[in-house]
């Protein structure tokens, strides 16, 4: 399982709130942030997961992948963002 998927499920984060959180993350990534600060996370946790995040990106692929939703929309949102 995706780390980053298996530490939201460890704080009790509901499949449903990770799918939510997961297809926010493709429409528009500026909003996840917001929907992660909802999750009602510890602190603590909440460092953890951005700190794997930044140190591997890549887990928001294959978290994306593993919830089989559709990556493309996540580059395509980036684009944007960097436009």
């Amino acid at each position: 399982m995706n780390p980053i998927i298996a530490l939201l499920k460890e704080n009790n984060i509901s499949n449903e709130q990770i799918n939510e959180l997961f297809q926010t993350l493709t429409q528009n990534p500026l909003a996840a942030v917001a929907t992660i600060g909802q999750l009602g996370l510890p602190p603590e946790k909440l460092q953890l997961l951005m700190g794997q995040v930044m140190q591997n990106p890549a887990l928001i692929k294959e978290a994306v992948e593993e919830l089989g939703l559709d990556f493309s929309k996540v580059e395509a949102a980036k684009a944007q963002l960097n436009k």
